[in-house]
C-alpha cells in the first residue's frame, strides 16, 4: 500500500470525476490520501471530501499564498476545527518568497500560528517553503526552541542545508513528482541522503505530475511513479519503499491510526 500524503481533491480540477479519481487510486494500491486545506474559508469543502471517502483524511490551514487575503490564522479556531476525527494535521502553511503573493510578515505570522496549533494538539504541521530557506530555517529552529512539535516539509525542493536542519529538528520530508524530472539531479542527490524512516511520498495533485504524465493533470494514482523513483535512489525495492513511507505516514499522522 502507498499513501498520497498531499493532494488537493477539493480543487475544481476533480469536481466532475472525483469518484473515478479515487477509484483509480484504489486500483493502483493507494490505500490512503490526505487532502490539504489551502483556504480556511473553504475548509467545509475539504472536510466534505474527507467525510465522503473512508480512506481520505484532511488538514485545516492557510497556504502562504493566501495569508494576505484569508482571515488571519486564529489559534483557537484552528484547534477547534482539528477536533473533527477526519482532520489529522494543520496546513498547508509556511513561506513562499518565489511568488510573494502575500506580504512576508503575514506569511510568517500565519506560519507561527499553525506551529502553535501543532504544538498545542500534538498534530503535525504541513510546511510549504519556496525560495525562503533562511527564514524557514530560522523560524523552525526558534519555534522548536519554544516547545516540540511535529511536521513535514512537503514537496521538498530545497537544498541539503534545509534538509539537514529539518531532519535535525525531527521533521519529515515529503517527495513529489519533481524527483522524476530529468533536470532534478541536485534534488535527487539531496533526497538520496534522507533516512528511509523520514520519507513520505505525495502528488500535490493536480500539480506536478511525475514522468510519464508530466504536463497532464496529476492525481493520487500517479504517486506510485514518485515512489518507484525514490526507491531507485535509495536502493530499495518498491515494496520496501511502500512499506516504509506508509509506516512513516502513520507515525507522523498518528490520529489516522487512532
Amino acid at each position: 500500500m502507498l499513501v498520497d500524503s498531499h493532494c488537493h481533491l477539493d480543487f475544481p480540477d476533480f469536481a466532475d470525476e472525483l469518484d473515478a479519481v479515487v477509484a483509480r487510486a484504489r486500483a493502483g494500491g493507494i490505500g490512503m490520501m490526505l487532502t490539504i486545506n489551502t483556504h480556511v474559508t473553504r475548509f467545509p469543502q475539504v472536510l466534505a471530501v474527507a467525510e465522503r471517502f473512508p480512506e481520505i483524511y484532511c488538514t485545516v490551514g492557510i497556504h502562504p499564498h493566501e495569508a494576505g487575503t484569508e482571515p488571519a490564522a486564529d489559534l483557537d479556531g484552528l484547534i477547534a476545527m482539528a477536533r473533527h476525527p477526519k482532520v489529522v494535521g494543520f496546513g498547508e502553511t509556511g513561506l513562499d518568497y518565489y511568488y510573494d503573493k502575500s506580504p512576508r510578515d503575514r506569511q510568517r505570522d500565519s506560519f507561527r500560528t499553525h506551529i502553535a496549533a501543532a504544538r498545542a494538539t500534538g498534530l503535525p504541521v504541513v510546511i510549504h517553503t519556496r525560495d525562503a530557506d533562511d527564514d524557514m530555517a530560522a523560524i523552525l529552529t526558534e519555534e522548536m526552541g519554544k516547545g516540540a512539535f511535529t511536521g513535514l516539509v512537503h514537496c521538498f525542493s530545497s537544498g541539503p542545508e534545509l534538509a539537514e536542519i529539518a531532519l535535525n529538528l525531527g521533521l519529515y520530508i515529503s517527495v513529489s513528482g519533481i524527483i522524476t524530472f530529468k533536470k532534478a539531479e541536485a534534488l535527487q542527490a539531496t533526497l538520496a541522503t534522507v533516512p528511509l524512516d523520514r520519507l513520505l511520498v505525495e502528488t500535490d495533485c493536480p500539480f506536478l505530475a511525475p514522468i510519464p504524465y508530466r504536463g497532464k493533470r496529476n492525481e493520487p494514482a500517479y504517486v506510485a511513479h514518485t515512489a518507484a523513483k525514490l526507491a531507485e535512489l535509495k536502493g530499495v525495492s518498491s515494496d520496501r519503499m511502500a512499506e516504509a513511507t506508509t509506516a512513516n505516514f502513520r507515525r507522523l499522522f498518528n490520529k489516522v491510526a487512532q
